[in-house]
């Protein structure tokens, strides 16, 4: 791929602003040296104003999202894309979101703007386990695990039952739930369907990917070994 294309699609501008840079020599190897818009050079050779590239296509990042964003890249104000680098929301093909978490949920947000890794992880053939911690209002009543483990819960407005879902009871106002599905909500409607209201909720893993000490608003890209723990996983 040329190098116009490349930075291109990396979100450092449109195809005139990328040749602009070109013409002001602020495009160069590793050794300083000017490079031209049609050159062909490995991503890892390449700098603007001294400073490597952004990473490469077939990006796949990890995001410890704190409460208050939204996922999404229109809507009015905190957004995820916010955390990551404003070049990320240029790039081509999207960066996008695996799936959603709503805005007061915390934790595990996975982007990648690999469509067919994107689709292997929210296939309900994955089955990617999906782990979540929930503060409740109420005290739990008891009977909760058996109702998320039938297989039978019915949710309002939706035709098909809830797959098995597994329940540990961390406290009595502590939950933690592991699901396969990724209904609207999903979390907070099960625990409102058995009159509790979530306070609380943030995810800890997804697969077999855990957030493990990554701060709060940070995140990091996954390389090949991020990527099959995330899929060793699934059901």
């Amino acid at each position: 791929m040329k190098l116009v294309k490349l930075l291109a699609n990396l979100g450092y501008g449109s195809r005139k602003q990328v040749a602009w840079m070109f013409r002001e020599g602020r495009v160069t190897d590793a050794a300083g040296d000017v490079l031209y818009a049609d050159d062909q050079v490995g991503h890892a050779d390449v700098r603007v104003d001294r400073e490597p590239l952004d990473p490469p296509l077939g990006l796949t990042l990890l995001l410890h999202k704190p409460p208050g964003y939204t996922c999404s890249t229109k809507d009015t104000g905190r957004l995820v894309y916010d955390l990551l680098p404003p070049r990320f929301r240029l790039r081509s093909p999207v960066l996008s979101s695996v799936g959603r978490l709503d805005r007061e949920t915390s934790g595990l947000l996975l982007f990648t703007d690999d469509g067919q890794l994107l689709h292997r992880i929210i296939s309900p053939k994955a089955a990617l386990p999906k782990v979540y911690e929930a503060t409740l209002a109420e005290p739990l009543r008891g009977n909760e695990a058996v109702l998320f483990a039938s297989g039978a819960m019915l949710l309002e407005a939706d035709n098909t039952p809830l797959k098995p879902a597994v329940l540990d009871v961390l406290s009595p106002t502590q939950a933690r739930l592991t699901i396969t599905e990724g209904r609207y909500h999903q979390v907070r409607r099960m625990f409102a369907a058995v009159g509790n209201h979530v306070v609380a909720l943030h995810r800890s893993r997804v697969g077999g990917l855990a957030l493990d000490d990554l701060p709060e608003g940070e995140w990091r890209a996954l390389d090949a070994a991020d990527i099959e723990r995330l899929m060793a996983a699934h059901g």
